[in-house]
């Protein structure tokens, strides 16, 4: 059966003989030739693509300390390797968690079983007051999501392939592993990653299904079902992959079948579809526990009205159902946010798209733009823009909706599918475009290099780069509490002599593991407040009352992974 590609577009070894006038009088050996030279050459540039991703995660990875959530992650995948208990992080399904387990089972961690505690000090024992290396434990936790990853960038790779032929399927791999935020969260040991990697993978084997529903359907929806059992927030997306199943069932069908039949056999093939979704989340609960054994959290969060509904109709284990009470009563709360320099209590519809806009290489940006035009555009391509636009915009659509303006990792779908849609802009066919696009793919490459190792902190030159990013935005999107390690570094080089540090820390590490012993500064009167004070750019963003009096007496001296700033006071 013919690929999609094949029916619309040429690939790229055929553009040649396509084109009027030239290539007339080449032969099928010449053909041939070209064609086997060409093979070796993609896969050599996919391959150094991969390389580069991989090297830039793993050399991020080996240097920053545990962020706030990871420690919580990992200490809970220990339990369940150890303990097949769910008790620890219900508000997260378990499959990440199983993923990241996959790796501390090399590093042999202790841990004494039983912990009663709470799942934040949880990953404090296991990290700090076990006897173990975080180093050690945190990079094999972090090596599983680092893998899938530089897989989930093949799936980008062949999603646009199947689009728009091989150079835009370079355009979209390259973008994907250039990508400032999708390095940083491939190279941590969290959930948003993963669970992104799963929706792509199913909208891409969605999209093949419509000519191999057979095969790709069952698919599609084991790899849908991984993403709901690895984050909630992919919820929002099942009804529209449901739909998208439905509809690849019909097209696949063609005219052979009459309406009826047709109709009925699409209607089968989404309840195949979510059939096999539940299966998934119910298989990953029961990998950790095949007994289920689950007893609900005190003061469990009340849902009312159609949450309520919701929670009580899906037909997943009672552990995920009352994880989502726990999520809803987290988008019941007030946070705080912080965007363009200014720091607010509750959230901003808009705050998702801002915050994109300002952590996303301006090379891409324009990239994703001429993209989702030239979907548009050309006929060929415009069955795929449910696919590819409609599934990350009804996610952006939930994630705007949300109440906690803490990061672009809430929306890491965009630069996933975005990247499939920009390789797309070569379908235009036209000389200038394929110029136009490699010096934007090379503007983002630079881009990217340029802020090695800190693509945490990053943001695009319009605002000055990974230095500035903390006038712009806070939180993950800057200070996740990564560079406690390298301030380590920083005091015991240049500071040496310093008699007194006085620290202010955003994070989960424990800065005496470190060998920084600094005191709280906000719990003595500012007059006995001299020498260094070390404060994270979260909290200076944040900051009011004593600590906003302490800094206004300080002189900047130094700055630390562009997330940790070093005053000095007289």
């Amino acid at each position: 059966m013919m690929t999609y590609e094949q029916r619309t577009l040429p690939a790229d070894g055929d553009r040649a003989a396509a084109a009027p006038g030239r290539g007339a009088a080449r032969g099928p050996e010449d053909g041939g030739r070209r064609e086997r030279l060409r093979r070796p050459l993609l896969a050599l540039v996919v391959v150094a693509l991969l390389a580069q991703m991989a090297v830039a995660m793993v050399t991020t990875a080996v240097r920053q300390t545990p962020t706030i959530d990871e420690p919580v992650y990992v200490g809970t995948a220990v339990v369940y390797v150890r303990e097949h208990s769910l008790r620890f992080n219900p508000e997260h399904p378990p499959l990440g968690k199983l993923l990241i387990a996959a790796g501390t089972v090399f590093a042999h961690p202790h841990l004494r079983p039983g912990f009663h505690g709470g799942q934040g000090q949880l990953g404090r024992r296991l990290l700090y007051e076990s006897g173990n290396d975080p180093w050690r434990v945190m990079f094999w936790a972090r090596l599983p999501v680092m893998v899938v990853t530089l897989l989930f960038g093949l799936v980008v790779f062949g999603f646009a392939r199947d689009l728009a032929g091989r150079a835009a399927a370079l355009v979209a791999l390259a973008l994907y592993t250039f990508s400032p935020d999708l390095i940083t969260n491939g190279s941590l040991a969290t959930l948003d990653l993963p669970a992104v990697g799963f929706v792509v993978t199913s909208v891409w084997l969605l999209w093949r299904a419509r000519h191999r529903p057979g095969l790709y359907l069952p698919l599609s929806g084991a790899a849908a079902g991984a993403a709901v059992a690895t984050r909630m927030s992919t919820l929002p997306a099942v009804p529209v992959l449901l739909a998208l199943a439905a509809w690849s069932s019909w097209r696949a069908a063609g005219g052979a079948l009459p309406r009826r039949r047709r109709a009925l056999r699409s209607a089968a093939a989404a309840a195949g579809f979510g059939l096999v979704l539940v299966a998934v989340v119910w298989a990953a609960y029961l990998a950790v526990d095949p007994r289920l054994r689950w007893t609900p959290p005190a003061h469990l969060p009340a849902v009312h009205g159609v949450r309520a509904l919701l929670v009580d109709w899906l037909p997943f284990p009672d552990a995920y159902r009352d994880g989502m009470r726990i999520q809803f009563g987290f988008e019941n709360a007030r946070w705080q946010g912080f965007l363009f320099g200014r720091l607010y209590t509750g959230s901003l519809w808009y705050y998702l798209p801002a915050a994109l806009l300002v952590k996303t290489p301006l090379g891409m940006l324009a990239l994703w733009l001429a993209g989702g035009g030239a979907m548009a555009a050309v006929p060929a391509l415009r069955a795929a823009v449910p696919y590819v636009l409609g599934v990350p915009a009804v996610l952006m659509a939930a994630a705007m909706g949300g109440s906690r303006d803490l990061g672009v990792r809430y929306a890491l779908f965009v630069p996933v599918f975005l990247a499939v849609a920009a390789g797309c802009v070569l379908a235009l066919r036209r000389r200038r475009v394929y110029a136009v696009t490699a010096a934007l793919v090379l503007f983002v490459a630079v881009s990217s290099l340029r802020t090695y190792p800190y693509y945490l902190p990053y943001s695009n030159e319009a605002f000055g780069g990974p230095s500035r990013t903390h006038l712009e935005l806070h939180d993950s999107n800057v200070d996740w509490g990564q560079d406690l390690g390298r301030l380590a570094d920083r005091l015991h080089r240049r500071y040496p002599r310093e008699k007194e540090v006085w620290l202010v820390y955003k994070g989960s590490g424990v800065p005496s593991w470190y060998g920084i012993h600094g005191r709280d500064p906000l719990k003595v009167a500012p007059e006995r407040v001299h020498g260094l004070l070390v404060v994270s750019d979260t909290s200076i963003a944040k900051a009011r009352g004593p600590l906003k009096r302490l800094l206004r007496g300080s002189r900047a001296v130094d700055d630390v992974g562009h997330s940790v700033t070093i005053f000095r006071r007289p």
